[in-house]
Parts: C-alpha cells; structure tokens; sequence
C-alpha cells in the first residue's frame, strides 16, 4: 500500500460485505454500513479501473448500465465468499469470547470494518480497538463523520503502520489493559505480509495477550506462492490486488501452522479451509459460493 493512500483492498472488502448483506436472500452477515464507509469518488474511481481493464465489445455493453458495473464485478468476484464468511466467523468466535467474559475486542489491520457502528448486543461490555494504517484510519473517521455518527468513548482508533511499529508498542500507547484478556482479529492481512512479518505480529499477540485471550487471522495455503503454480481461482485476485499497489507475499503451509503458532506462544483451536469454511454455513441457505481452497481462518489461543 502507498504511504499516502487508504488501502483499495480495505475499500473493496467494505463494499463487498454491503453487497452480499443486499443481494443474498440469506445473508451471512448484515452491514448496513459497508458501503456508506466509501465515498462515491472511489466508487467511480473503482468503475473506471474495472471498465479500463475490460475489452472493446464488453465495455460497450457495461456502459449500457454504468450503475451496474461495480457491483457486477464485486458480485461475481471469487474473494467475495471468503470475504463475509470471515467477517460471519470472527464475529461468531467474538460472541462466544464475549459471553466467556472477555471485554476487550482488537482488530489488527481494521480497515472499513463496520463493527463499530453496528455494535450487537452481545458487544455491549467490549472496549474496541482498531489498529490500521493512518492513512486509511484517517479517511474511515472523516466518513464515519460525515454519516454523522459519533461513537462511544469504549471504541479507540489507533493509527500505526505496523511495518515500522510492532504491536505491543501500539497498544503501549492505547488504553489497553495487557493484564486482561482480550479478542483480537487478523482478517485478510497476513498475505500482504513477509512471513517475518507475520511471525512477527503472531508472536506480539501472545505477548500483549493474558493467558486465554483468542485471535481469529486468515492465511493463505504457502503452496500458493510455489514456482509455476496456476494459483487459481485465486490468481486472478492475486493479480488484480497486485496491480493496486498491494501485492500477495506469503503465506502459511497448513500442516505446520500448529508449529508456527506454538513457537510464538499461540495454541491452535481450529483451522478452516475454504471448504470447511463453506461446510460450516452451507445451512444458512445463503447463496455464497465456495471461498477457494488454499484460504484458511483458524482461531488460537494464548497459552501462556
């Protein structure tokens, strides 16, 4: 991501969320605000991109409904079931943290995550923190503002670029209390980071995290980034994200996330594959297709 420039992926997410919650007869997950958090500029900004990378024919009959266009595209896109069903499963893990007691909720790489404005019952207790780029920190406040909300003093924004900054010194210098546990959330982020990276914030969660605190993280099967592989259906995406300014860097082999996660202080208490993902709201009625094999979400623990 440009130093100067909000994330086009958090941009994308957002309204990818919006969508399904508008067109799924059986939503996953309601945001009403998804799409309220991007500004129409960006919206057409993003047309423009979708209708530039198109060929003659095809934009001729785009442009016969312009309206139409970047919904279509995000729509028919294959990261849009990986999208909502991790949205629907951290909030799903954050519930069940909540009613065990746990109050304090930390969501790493916020993005235009619509928690706080939404706010469900069960959060109530829950003192929010969202960690993010400051640039794209800067620009979710000013339209959060210009929706005319305001929040409660439980929701804390802290701005850090956490490729300079490791975790714990963030949330050091926040109202986060290291002697509690806390939920913390690492949703579509590590792929766009070095695996020392990853380690890295892997390994600042346990350490900022009481003894049971929970993370919720989705990762990407390493197999992915193997010479000569098709990466599909994912490659397209990778591509795409690519040509933004945000590409795909690493990700983790399956078969030792449980390693990986015990050498920084991190017990494994699931670990989904897109399959499983699907598997596991496939009775939700929901029109989602399947989230692609390689993506994974798994829940660990602090076991210190």
């Amino acid at each position: 991501m440009m130093e100067s420039l909000p994330s086009r992926t958090a941009l994308v997410t957002s309204l990818m969320r919006a969508l399904h919650s508008r067109f799924d007869p059986f939503p996953l997950f309601n945001d009403p605000w998804g799409d309220r958090l991007v500004s129409e500029a960006e919206r057409e900004r993003m047309t423009a991109r979708i209708l530039a990378r198109m060929d003659e024919d095809t934009r001729g009959r785009a442009l016969r409904t312009p309206a139409s266009v970047l919904d279509e595209f995000l729509l028919t896109n294959t990261a849009l079931p990986g999208v909502v069903i991790r949205s629907r499963y951290a909030e799903d893990a954050l519930r069940e943290a909540a009613m065990r007691g746990i109050k304090q909720y930390v969501l790493i790489g916020a993005g235009l995550d619509s928690f706080v404005l939404r706010r469900p019952a069960f959060s109530d207790a829950l003192t929010i923190f969202e960690i993010d780029h400051p640039a794209t920190q800067t620009m979710k406040i000013q339209r959060i503002k210009e929706c005319g909300m305001s929040l409660p003093p439980s929701v804390h924004f802290v701005a850090a670029d956490l490729a300079n900054e490791d975790l714990v010194s963030v949330l050091n210098r926040s109202h986060f209390r290291p002697d509690e546990k806390a939920f913390f959330s690492w949703l579509g982020v590590s792929v766009y980071l070095t695996r020392q990276a990853n380690l890295a914030t892997l390994r600042s969660v346990a350490a900022c995290g009481a003894r049971g605190s929970e993370l919720v993280f989705t990762y990407v099967d390493q197999a992915e980034f193997a010479p000569n592989t098709s990466r599909s259906p994912h490659n397209e995406n990778a591509k795409v994200v690519a040509q933004i300014g945000e590409p795909w860097i690493s990700g983790f082999y399956p078969d030792e996330i449980v390693d990986d996660l015990a050498r920084v202080g991190l017990n494994l208490v699931e670990d989904l594959d897109g399959k499983a993902m699907w598997e596991r709201y496939r009775g939700a009625n929901t029109t989602l297709g399947h989230p692609p094999a390689t993506l994974h979400i798994a829940l660990a623990r602090v076991g210190k």
